[in-house]
């Protein structure tokens, strides 16, 4: 079962069983141990998860901190969990002291639903007042199940978790300022616009008039932003349904042109690893290419375009793996997300071989 099927049926579960969860205890047995196991530790392994793990402060006794994971021997990671019901913003002090007496860069506060993951990137081995990262586990995309990927026990690294921290942190808070202004824009953020605009003085009532108007711009930009961005996507999926059975070209002309104007992006990437992954158990991984077009993110055996190996097209609304058969014909299935590649890997092995036959045809 792989990490994304895990999480999702993890949020299943909870969804369907909070509200037969009572108690604080029943929240940790039901939704926080099984999500600490999905990130690959043994919770039965004092070794690896220690339950009610001591974080004596100074005088004070008897503090303890639900769970603490471990990687070898030493502390990664304390969580401290609460009912769900239970708001989590009271509770933010109690972690922030277990912080500071365990030797970890990482805490986690939950209530088995929401959670909040905390570093100390203001001062050393102080915990931070605001997390730099929160999901909601019942409400999980790709993104987020990408980015917890990292925190899994074959996956954990500090200074890369550290390094993301700090964009997590800084784009969460920006995107909260941006949000607030949409909502009700600042006479900051209003005199911003109406100075580039109005060539006179910026008095009370000239402001006043121009801060209805740039709220009504920035949501109308908004709403124009979201309408383009559809158009584009239902075209892009048009015109590849008609073109689903065309013979693949070499790249050249306008073609070309479009790769200069594409992004690699994180989910394109994660994808041509899958594939580099599957196919690397019959030939090496620096014969395996990429081509990224507008339309799709094209794998090659050799830098070769005359020879594909599978289309990836996940810049739509949805997504789907292209099969390359005889005479290089594209069959396209839809995908629920990348890690359904994985259920092709046949195809896609067969793909390979019948290109390598191919080669050894071919006169020296």
């Amino acid at each position: 079962m792989d990490f994304i099927d895990i999480i999702k049926a993890l949020s299943e579960k909870v969804t369907r069983l909070k509200d037969s969860i009572q108690t604080e205890e029943a929240t940790k047995n039901a939704f926080v141990m099984p999500f600490i196991a999905a990130l690959g530790y043994d919770v039965f392994n004092p070794l690896e998860v220690i339950p009610e793990f001591v974080a004596d402060l100074g005088i004070k006794k008897g503090e303890k901190v639900d769970y603490c994971i471990q990687k070898d021997g030493q502390p990664i990671i304390i969580v401290e969990c609460k009912h769900w019901k239970e708001e989590l913003n009271v509770h933010n002090s109690q972690l922030h002291r277990y912080f500071h007496v365990c030797s970890t860069r990482f805490g986690i506060l939950t209530n088995g639903i929401i959670y909040r993951f905390y570093t100390d990137l203001e001062e050393p081995n102080k915990m931070d007042n605001k997390p730099f990262w929160e999901f909601n586990i019942t409400d999980m995309n790709e993104a987020a199940v990408l980015e917890l990927k990292k925190y899994q026990k074959n996956a954990f690294d500090v200074d890369q978790i550290v390094s993301a921290a700090t964009e997590l942190k800084y784009t969460r808070e920006i995107k909260k300022i941006i949000a607030s202004e949409f909502a009700n824009p600042s006479e900051t953020f209003v005199r911003y616009f109406a100075k580039h605009i109005h060539s006179g003085i910026l008095t009370a009532k000239v402001m006043e008039q121009f801060t209805p108007m740039v709220k009504k711009s920035l949501h109308q930009y908004v709403s124009e932003l979201i309408s383009d961005r559809l158009k584009t996507a239902l075209s892009n999926e048009a015109e590849v349904s008609v073109k689903e059975t065309a013979p693949v070209e070499e790249t050249k002309g306008a073609a070309a042109s479009d790769e200069t104007k594409t992004e690699f992006t994180e989910l394109e990437q994660e994808a041509f690893f899958i594939v580099k992954s599957i196919l690397r158990t019959k030939v090496s991984g620096d014969r395996l290419f990429y081509r990224d077009t507008v339309r799709y993110l094209s794998i090659v055996l050799d830098d070769n375009n005359r020879k594909p190996l599978c289309r990836l097209h996940l810049n739509g609304t949805k997504k789907y793996l292209g099969l390359m058969e005889e005479g290089n014909k594209e069959t396209r299935v839809e995908i629920d997300t990348i890690d359904n590649i994985y259920d092709y890997s046949d195809q896609l092995m067969n793909t390979l071989l019948r290109l390598e036959k191919v080669n050894e045809k071919q006169p020296a």
